[in-house]
C-alpha cells in the first residue's frame, strides 16, 4: 500500500448548520483507512453540536478559537493548542463560545464516522 494524500479543498463539506461544517479527510472511503479516521470541523460563533454518544474513542485538537465541550455533567473550556480525549460511550457536545471560528481536528479509532446516537 502506498502513502495517500488528500487536500482539504477537495473534500465535500458536511453542513452542520449556521455556517458550520465538517470535512472527513482520511477515512475508509477517501483513502482506505482500516482502523482510524481524521476530520476537521469549523463552528461559527454561537453554534455547536447536539449532545451525542460515540461507540469509539475521540481525540480532538483545537486549531483556532475558544469553546466548550460538555461531557456528561462537566463543561470543559477549550482553546487553540489544546488536545481533548473523549472516551467511548461518553455523552458530549461542542459549542463555540468565542467571537471567531472554532476550528478543530478530530480522530476516531474507526475507519469512518463511528456508530453514534444523538443523546437527549
Amino acid at each position: 500500500m502506498k502513502v495517500k494524500v488528500v487536500h482539504l479543498e477537495d473534500i465535500e463539506k458536511i453542513d452542520l448548520g449556521g455556517g458550520s461544517w465538517a470535512k472527513e479527510l482520511l477515512t475508509e472511503k477517501t483513502v482506505g483507512t482500516q482502523k482510524a479516521m481524521l476530520a476537521v470541523s469549523v463552528f461559527k460563533p454561537g453554534t455547536g453540536t447536539a449532545a451525542r454518544i460515540h461507540e469509539e474513542e475521540e481525540l480532538c485538537y483545537i486549531l483556532q478559537g475558544t469553546g466548550v465541550i460538555e461531557c456528561e455533567q462537566e463543561k470543559v473550556e477549550v482553546r487553540k493548542g489544546m488536545a481533548v480525549f473523549i472516551p467511548k460511550g461518553v455523552k458530549h457536545g461542542v459549542k463555540n463560545t468565542g467571537n471567531e471560528d472554532l476550528s478543530m481536528v478530530y480522530v476516531f479509532s474507526y475507519p469512518k464516522y463511528p456508530p453514534t446516537k444523538i443523546a437527549e
